[in-house]
């Protein structure tokens, strides 16, 4: 008995180094995530989110404007610390400025990207739908995270969504928040807020930091005017300011687009 007693620990000292090994391989692999067509990469709480998109980042061209407008709307973003980019659904305002975002990010010329946009669409707000405050406005940025993971990786958004490195929030909660250096504010469907809301998030900007607010001023699903269209009056000619307009004839979605804001415009 003692001798296979002995001999039971004696085995039972030899495995353990093998389950400690496998303990370390299951804790590596939570540690990483795949990413399709991408080597998969350690990740631990020191890497940058520049970091996390070059190593997930999926092999795209880099960021090419379609027409001119874009072409100047890109290069006023880049000049500027804040930009308006207005216009008609198509015209690839939102697309130009995440895209750039998500390229400044992946640099590591910025930190931070926050996404916002007003909790009301056609006439319904946040109360409406399921779920708590991040369930509600998920189905606000499903936009932003497309073109986010087509320009880093679906891997390195989800790294950078769970570091705070891209954070997405109604426009109500920027309310008491400074946007700092090194960080990259995009505001979408911006007809969409009061005269205090757009003061709110105008005086929210900080030093060194980009801002971008799109919107249709048009297209605004509130009944008195818009802060959008009252910030074009109102900031225009300021230094460091750019105000865009994108035209019918900008609309990079689609010839069908186009003619249909044509019949509802001008018919």
């Amino acid at each position: 008995m003692a001798k296979k007693s002995q001999a039971r620990r004696h085995q039972h000292h030899l495995k353990q180094p093998e389950t400690r090994n496998k303990r370390a391989k299951r804790k590596n692999r939570a540690q990483r995530y795949d990413q399709p067509g991408a080597d998969i990469v350690e990740l631990n709480a020191h890497t940058s989110p520049a970091e996390a998109s070059r190593s997930h980042r999926p092999s795209i061209k880099p960021l090419q404007p379609r027409n001119p407008s874009q072409k100047r709307f890109i290069t006023a973003i880049r000049n500027h610390c804040l930009t308006f980019g207005t216009g008609p659904a198509g015209a690839g305002k939102s697309y130009c400025a995440v895209a750039l975002a998500a390229e400044y990010l992946e640099a590591g010329k910025i930190d931070r990207i926050i996404l916002a946009r007003p909790a009301v669409e056609a006439g319904e707000q946040l109360g409406y739908l399921p779920g708590a405050v991040d369930d509600k406005f998920s189905v606000y940025i499903d936009a932003f995270r497309d073109i986010l993971n087509e320009r880093l990786g679906r891997g390195a958004v989800d790294y950078c969504v769970r570091h705070d490195r891209i954070v997405a929030a109604p426009l109500a909660y920027m309310r008491g928040k400074t946007f700092n250096e090194k960080t990259f504010v995009i505001l979408e469907e911006a007809q969409n807020t009061s005269f205090t809301q757009m003061k709110m998030f105008l005086t929210r900007i900080g030093e060194d930091c980009k801002v971008v607010i799109n919107g249709d001023i048009k297209q605004s699903d509130i009944r008195s005017k818009n802060g959008l269209a009252d910030a074009v009056e109102r900031v225009a000619g300021l230094p460091n300011v750019y105000i865009h307009e994108f035209d019918y004839e900008d609309i990079v979605r689609s010839g069908l687009v186009r003619q249909l804001i044509d019949r509802y415009e001008f018919a």
